[in-house]
């Protein structure tokens, strides 16, 4: 099946497109919305203009679609541009990286619908903490890119999520009431580097803003390192 895969650059959608690619399907495409609205209803915002660089990594090219960030446009920003795609590629289906969100998953699939697309939400309804602890046990280089929920503070911004973090989310979740895989919108997330990445992405610079309860670490610099080959079996 060909597919276009909507991808954020951040944890959720990324292991989307690593399931689609284990299930055989070709991924003719990475999808890109470009928001002018910091706090979209629909698309991840902080980074996103990184993508590009996760693309070359994966070896798939990416097409962006630029979206005003107006709550009732959203979705006709998202619509116009995949008409062009889905003309251009021949598209069968969309892939999203949702997971528990039905304002999000109502509205992409019925976009999908009237399209003539199958919609594929891989991640719908797993459970939050045993996803993100999935992410992170594939070999996903996760770091945090923002915090908007009590109980994650300045701390957060820019840290990685390894297998000890994954445990603290999850007691902060418990205690704070928040999604611990952040799809409430709690956090947002960048993706360095994953098993089918071809290079390995760093951060060369950075700036962290807070405002005293909620910020971003927002990333203006980063460059590619090859990685070790591996050995043959």
């Amino acid at each position: 099946m060909d597919v276009g895969v909507l991808f954020s650059g951040g944890k959720d959608s990324c292991y989307a497109l690593w399931y689609v690619i284990h299930q055989g399907w070709r991924v003719q495409t990475l999808i890109t919305v470009r928001s002018a609205n910091p706090e979209s209803y629909l698309f991840h915002y902080p980074n996103v203009r990184w993508v590009e660089a996760q693309a070359r990594a994966l070896r798939l090219p990416v097409r962006f679609i630029d979206s005003s960030g107006v709550r009732d446009e959203e979705v006709n920003d998202l619509r116009r541009g995949l008409e062009e795609v889905i003309g251009e590629l021949r598209l069968q289906g969309l892939v999203s990286g949702v997971v528990a969100s039905d304002y999000q998953k109502s509205r992409v699939d019925r976009l999908c619908e009237e399209l003539k697309l199958a919609s594929f939400t891989p991640l719908w309804r797993k459970d939050p903490f045993l996803l993100l602890r999935e992410e992170v046990e594939v070999g996903f280089e996760i770091i945090v890119t923002a915090c908007m929920a009590m109980g994650l503070g300045r701390e957060w911004l820019g840290s990685r999520l390894t297998p000890q973090n994954v445990l603290k989310l999850k007691s902060l979740s418990e205690k704070y009431g928040f999604n611990p895989a952040f799809e409430g919108g709690e956090a947002e997330t960048f993706v360095l580097d994953a098993p089918f990445f071809h290079e390995r992405l760093e951060v060369l610079r950075h700036r962290v803003s807070w405002d005293g309860f909620s910020g971003r670490y927002v990333i203006e610099d980063l460059q590619a390192s090859p990685k070790p080959a591996r050995p043959r079996r």
